[in-house]
């Protein structure tokens, strides 16, 4: 059986996993991300044991936090730039990985990789274009266009959008260090723990949190829909487990749009037009595997 590995890097915890798919993952771990070469190493001796146990790998499939270079001809290939978290910027991922192991290595952003594996296994089978949104420590968005992964310049970075931001009604002048109130700045799980004083998930259910939250949300999503026109929007991450969050956020989606985009999928579907992973945890390190699948010539 050919098998493939993955790595989900998070910018909290890494999730390395040996298999083939959603039924068939053979091995996990899961450790903190702490430097880059402990963290690299940690997933080295993880693939090492394995190729001993169950033999080789046919590849290898890094779907990490970003920003970052996806692009194989560029000289930052595999390689974290510009983030904010202490001693990761500039580290290189794919390049020890690749070089200890001989392997096809795929390398994308966690969320491209996310929406990779929903279309594949999970909630977008069947579609060639529809979007991945993680909202949870960060904001991210990954797509795939006309049944391809979209990069151009180097890869998506939805949760920077700009919102409108209503300065009366919301003082909050946002997290985010680069744009202060852009999508993540406004409604990441940081931003929620510092407008209320609270983490989200000690917020009531029937907190205003929470219809702030779903505000924010939906013009995001009015933003995406006209953008890309979607088939279909995954919502992912630690703050989309608030079950009152879904609801809202269709309502606050469509009456951001007010009408103005007639489909049916949208105006009489929205409850099965902006969905939960149907992988659940997984679609991110099932991305991984996919996008080692993708660099072997497997995967679209």
């Amino acid at each position: 059986m050919t098998l493939y590995g993955g790595i989900e890097a998070g910018g909290t915890k890494i999730v390395c996993a040996v298999g083939t798919g959603p039924g068939d993952i053979q091995a996990e771990v899961r450790f903190p991300t702490t430097t880059p070469a402990e963290t690299i190493q940690r997933a080295i001796d993880f693939f090492q044991a394995q190729i001993s146990e169950r033999g080789p790998l046919a590849t290898i499939g890094i779907a990490s936090f970003g920003p970052l270079d996806p692009h194989r001809d560029s000289p930052a290939f595999g390689h974290i730039t510009t983030t904010p978290k202490p001693g990761w910027a500039n580290a290189d991922l794919a390049g020890p990985i690749q070089r200890t192991f001989n392997v096809p290595i795929g390398f994308d952003t966690d969320v491209n990789g996310a929406a990779l594996s929903e279309g594949r296994w999970g909630a977008a089978q069947g579609l060639d274009t529809f979007v991945y949104f993680t909202i949870g420590t960060g904001i991210g968005g990954g797509a795939v266009v006309n049944g391809r992964l979209l990069h151009g310049l180097l890869h998506p970075e939805m949760g920077h959008i700009s919102l409108p931001h209503d300065w009366q009604a919301d003082p909050y002048p946002g997290k985010c260090p680069y744009h202060g109130d852009c999508f993540e700045g406004m409604a990441a799980g940081p931003a929620i723990e510092a407008r209320w004083q609270t983490k989200g998930q000690d917020l009531p259910e029937n907190h205003p949190a929470w219809e702030l939250e779903a505000h924010y949300i939906g013009q995001a999503m009015r933003s995406i829909i006209c953008t890309l026109s979607p088939q279909r929007i995954i919502l992912g991450g630690g703050v989309m487990e608030q079950p009152q969050l879904f609801p809202l956020v269709r309502q606050k989606t469509l009456a951001a749009l007010n009408g103005y985009v007639q489909s049916p999928t949208i105006l009489d579907n929205i409850n099965t037009y902006i969905v939960p992973p149907a992988l659940g945890n997984q679609a991110g390190v099932l991305g991984a595997i996919a996008l080692g699948m993708m660099a072997e010539g497997n995967g679209r």
